[in-house]
């Protein structure tokens, strides 16, 4: 026999003895407060380079970096128009050769630039030759390069690596009656520009400037220099007797790169009813500004590591520059850039960078080690710490960068410029200035800072480039 059943009532419940004994935690939160957290922001990040940085104080607003005179002009890397398979430099980028720094008539170097021809090398295929006469100037288009010399004992000896925008044979410029001293040999397929002597002197003959121009470089190479390009003192040593001693003295460089403080700002509005009325518990222009505040120390790391006037991967020499060996970033790759300078303090890595880093040292076996900074464990090379830094691009390529760097004004390193005692001043270099009340109310602050980086000599930061961070299967 079916038993008919329906839904339980609270008129059952009730008489059940099971009903409602308390005030609901629902009706309850009407009488009471909630406690509340300070308003939170997702975009902040460890700031470790602001943090690393030494910061120096420039009363004047700018900082001249004054340095001994170098006779040594740098490769430059160089850009070029690609038209599907068919390349060529952009005339302007030819002044970035070593005897064509400083060079500036465009019509010169557009006639110069039309002079290149185009070659294609395969993976293994030798570019130039040791021994075989030095007759053409080289641009790598596409690919990557090794400049390679036989060593002691039968193996080679690598000399170096070049990628995208690199160049070598830019001396051959000043006389072809050179020879190769090392063999160049493409890793990749390779794509380059070719300049050949004699199409050189062919442009040469109808610009005068520009032969002029090579002539006085080209002369600077017989000065005696030390193995940083600059200036020799001389003196006389293991002597014996009363010898002539050589006078001598230090000379510096006529036209020192200056630094000028920039700047990043922005006005904070708050309506003054809020001000007045919604500021219990928590004040809330303390908190629109404290917020304003993390956001300019955001920008401020991004323009040290970008900006193309004083941002460090812009502003490293081009000699301070590698390639990566084979794509990823390996233990190889960065003890080489660590033996480029002395005493580097910080390795700076996008995290995808060093995450790519530690797959290349699980498959060799090797253990990162970790040092303590600030408190906390970080992973190190040789001792270097590897800080975060995701302000370092990664391309659509996915590819990024590596950062190596001395740091400290006496010791000749990367350092941090700002300004302190700046007026209505909340934090080192930044301040909040109120603009007044307009006419609806509202409540405006100018909140600035003020930054800028200098690299005191060249070999105080290197960059590990082309570093791939994409997962391989």
């Amino acid at each position: 026999m079916a038993v008919e059943t329906r839904p339980a009532t609270v008129a059952d419940a009730q008489q059940d003895g099971q009903g409602q004994r308390s005030l609901s935690t629902a009706a309850a939160r009407n009488l009471a407060t909630t406690t509340k957290s300070e308003p939170q922001m997702q975009g902040i990040s460890s700031r470790w380079l602001l943090r690393k940085l030494p910061w120096v104080h420039v009363p004047g607003g700018t900082y001249r970096v004054n340095r001994r005179l170098s006779y040594t002009v740098g490769d430059g890397k160089v850009t070029f128009d690609k038209n599907g398979s068919k390349v060529r430099v952009v005339p302007a980028e030819l002044a970035e050769l070593p005897l064509l720094r400083g060079f500036d008539d465009p019509t010169a170097l557009g006639a110069l630039a039309d002079k290149f021809v185009q070659k294609e090398y395969d993976p293994g295929q030798v570019i130039v030759q040791e021994g075989k006469k030095a007759d053409q100037v080289f641009l790598i288009a596409h690919g990557k390069v090794e400049k390679v010399r036989p060593g002691k004992y039968e193996k080679e000896t690598i000399l170096g690596r070049l990628a995208d925008g690199d160049s070598f044979g830019g001396n051959v410029l000043a006389g072809a009656d050179r020879k190769w001293d090392f063999t160049a040999r493409a890793v990749t397929a390779t794509t380059v520009l070719a300049l050949p002597h004699t199409a050189y002197k062919a442009v040469a003959g109808q610009y005068e400037g520009l032969r002029s121009h090579v002539t006085q470089l080209s002369s600077n190479g017989h000065k005696p220099t030390n193995r940083s390009g600059e200036a020799e003192i001389d003196f006389l040593s293991g002597h014996d007797g009363e010898p002539t001693l050589p006078g001598t003295f230090a000379d510096y460089e006529l036209d020192p790169r200056e630094y000028e403080l920039s700047v990043a700002q922005t006005v904070l509005k708050v309506h003054s009813r809020v001000a007045d009325l919604y500021n219990q518990p928590m004040n809330q222009i303390q908190q629109q500004l404290r917020l304003t505040t993390e956001a300019l120390r955001e920008r401020q790391e991004k323009e040290l590591v970008n900006n193309p006037e004083f941002g460090l991967l812009h502003n490293t020499d081009f000699d301070q520059r590698i390639p990566t060996q084979s794509g990823p970033p390996t233990p190889d790759d960065l003890d080489d850039l660590l033996s480029m300078r002395r005493g580097t303090r910080y390795l700076f890595a996008h995290p995808r960078a060093i995450a790519a880093f530690g797959k290349e040292c699980n498959k060799r076996g090797i253990a990162l080690s970790s040092v303590d900074v600030d408190g906390h464990h970080i992973p190190a090379w040789r001792g270097v710490p590897i800080l975060p830094c995701g302000k370092i691009p990664v391309t659509a390529q996915q590819t990024s960068s590596i950062i190596a760097m001395r740091t400290g004004e006496d010791n000749e390193g990367v350092i941090g410029l700002y300004q302190t005692g700046i007026p209505d001043e909340v934090e080192p270099g930044l301040n909040v200035r109120f603009m007044g009340i307009d006419e609806k109310a509202i409540i405006s602050y100018l909140v600035s800072t003020y930054y800028s980086a200098a690299v005191l000599v060249p070999d105080a930061i290197g960059v590990l480039e082309n570093v791939e961070v994409r997962p391989r299967g």
